[in-house]
């Protein structure tokens, strides 16, 4: 079968040779809208991560079998027109769980130790002109996690995984669950999603897009934050209002962090961008899906989605 990867670039430079061996392969670093169908037009198999496929695509594609997301999430295809096409749609779900509870940490102990700034500090040449041996700046304060109150948004693989690690530095984990479906009686869930803003320290989103979340955070819930908390978005941007967030910032009461933006790549003049905002702000470029062993059982489980369809459609 003709299997086509239209945006490989987004999988770094993994290699694809087990994929390659499974039909006559064809990858492209990435592929504009204008150049979707005279790329598919022969494909049984495609691999995509963020290249739309839509009724209008979908349709001009009589050959197309299968679709293989390289991600979790799927809203980029049509999936009722291609279940009425009798296409099927493969994703690769937890994959990633690891990386992004790694990467959520990451950011969290970076704003809470202020890491950015003492960097900043020593490699400017500042301490190296200082009197004493350290150097303590009395505009903010550096906290323990020990004892915080950790609240989880979302309470799905990732953010189970988030909890564990909290519960690892002595932090008080409670959590929301977005739809109300996860429940686990090792923690104590908030009910109300204020309750939580108001009393936590540390606040991490791992939910998905979806109508319930989507500017599930503005500005009435950013008001609740306490001072000097960290809020990280991990999850999806859209979650939280950027233009709300970016106005909040500007008061000076709490610390954002995040590593998804509603629109990807960021866009030109961006809210976040304003420079009078930065040092209360820490952004990744969608990075934290990205880490090499997450890349690694991201390109297994394509594989193994491939061959899955290859051994069914053979019987």
């Amino acid at each position: 079968m003709n299997i086509v990867l239209l945006d490989a670039q987004t999988l770094g430079n993994d290699s694809l040779d087990s994929i390659s061996k499974l039909g006559n392969f064809k990858s492209y670093q990435i592929t504009r809208p204008n150049e979707v169908l005279e790329r598919l037009k022969d494909a049984d198999i495609v691999l995509t991560n963020k290249v739309i496929l839509n009724k209008d695509i979908l349709e001009k594609l009589p050959k197309l079998k299968l679709i293989c997301v390289t991600a979790t999430g799927m809203n980029n295809i049509d999936l009722e027109y291609a279940k009425k096409l009798n296409i099927e749609v493969k994703n690769v779900a937890n994959y990633s769980t690891q990386s992004v509870a790694q990467h959520t940490l990451m950011m969290v102990l970076n704003l809470i130790g202020k890491q950015d700034y003492y960097d900043d500090f020593v490699k400017s040449g500042k301490w190296a002109e200082s009197d004493i041996f350290t150097h303590i700046n009395n505009n903010f304060e550096l906290y323990d996690l020990e004892n915080k109150n950790w609240g989880i948004i979302g309470f799905g693989n990732i953010g189970q995984r988030v909890a564990k690690l909290a519960n690892a530095f002595g932090a008080n984990v409670k959590y929301y669950s977005t739809s109300g479906k996860n429940t686990n009686a090792n923690f104590v869930r908030i009910e109300h999603l204020q309750d939580l803003l108001k009393n936590s320290d540390i606040i991490t989103i791992h939910a998905p897009l979806n109508e319930t979340t989507k500017n599930l955070i503005t500005k009435k819930e950013l008001d609740l934050l306490k001072k000097d908390s960290i809020l990280i978005n991990a999850g999806r941007g859209g979650i939280v209002n950027e233009n709300d967030l970016a106005s909040a910032l500007k008061g000076g009461i709490f610390y954002y962090g995040c590593d998804v933006l509603e629109v990807e790549p960021m866009t030109k003049n961006h809210p976040f961008l304003d420079r009078s905002i930065q040092h209360r702000l820490l952004i990744t470029p969608h990075i934290a899906w990205a880490y090499k062993e997450s890349r690694k059982r991201l390109i297994d489980g394509v594989e193994k989605n491939i061959k899955d369809f290859l051994d069914k459609y053979k019987d």
